[in-house]
């Protein structure tokens, strides 16, 4: 019987090449102890806890539109995580037009254990400190969910944002143990040589990230496609076994071999 997939978010966090075109994102390496994509190059994200279903949190937003009961805790929780796990945070000042600085991050840094052991809500985090959550940062990139036969599953949403100015992103040390500002087209690389393990959702989204030459154009694109859930499926074919994701989904591979999936 196929498990319940889990709500989960995570922070595509982008920024310009210093040289060159092109972008840079922010990736950490997950923990080899951890029990979903141990030791791969992801995303910072996670699972949405209870406490992202905060209604007092409204009060302490800035989304673009209205959102609904469903994509509002996903997107508290893509905040949070990010937070968490890079140490890089989508929050104003209450009141106020521009992100907060790195130095105001370097003050919050506390907060980010404390909220990572559930030992401070973000909804106290936020009104402890002053802030509101800039959920107008975040621009829904990818829908991804789990394929039902697999014994852990995720109904992960990626949200597409550029870095803040200044925030200089560290990994936590615990569900994290190294991070890095890499642009698609080298992590893509590294995997291949066996230098870094990517699973399967990763590669993707990076090969759909990798086509664009700034974050204003992969922003601009991903508020002009639309979001297609992408639940992966299995079909034996003339090559063999292949992994397939819808057409519409807006990648430009559509199957894989399931060979070249399991070594991921």
């Amino acid at each position: 019987m196929s498990s319940t997939p889990i709500p989960s978010s995570t922070i595509v966090i982008a920024r310009d090449k210093q040289l060159g075109t092109g972008i840079e994102i922010f990736m950490v390496v997950r923990h080899h102890q951890i029990d979903f994509a141990s030791g791969a190059l992801v995303f910072p994200g996670g699972k949405v806890s209870e406490s992202d279903y905060d209604s007092d949190l409204r009060k302490q937003a800035i989304p673009p539109f209205e959102l609904d009961d469903t994509q509002f805790p996903l997107m508290v929780a893509a905040i949070r995580e990010a937070f968490e796990e890079s140490g890089i945070l989508f929050a104003r000042s209450v009141g106020g037009d521009s992100l907060v600085t790195n130095g105001t991050v370097e003050k919050l840094e506390p907060y980010r254990s404390q909220l990572e052991k559930n030992q401070c809500s973000m909804a106290e985090f936020i009104r402890q400190e002053g802030l509101s959550l800039a959920m107008d940062e975040l621009h829904h990139f990818a829908h991804w969910v789990t394929p039902d036969m697999m014994p852990k599953r995720f109904d992960t949403h990626f949200y597409l944002a550029r870095a803040p100015e200044g925030h200089l992103g560290s990994h936590d040390g615990h569900e994290s143990v190294d991070s890095t500002w890499i642009s698609p087209q080298q992590a893509l690389s590294d995997a291949d040589e066996g230098k870094l393990k990517v699973i399967f959702p990763t590669r993707m989204n990076l090969m759909r990230l990798a086509k664009y030459s700034s974050v204003e154009e992969a922003i601009t694109a991903t508020r002009l496609q639309k979001t297609v859930k992408v639940m992966p499926w299995t079909e034996q074919k003339e090559a063999g076994a292949m992994l397939c994701i819808p057409e519409d989904a807006g990648y430009e591979i559509t199957e894989v071999p399931m060979d070249v999936v399991m070594r991921s």
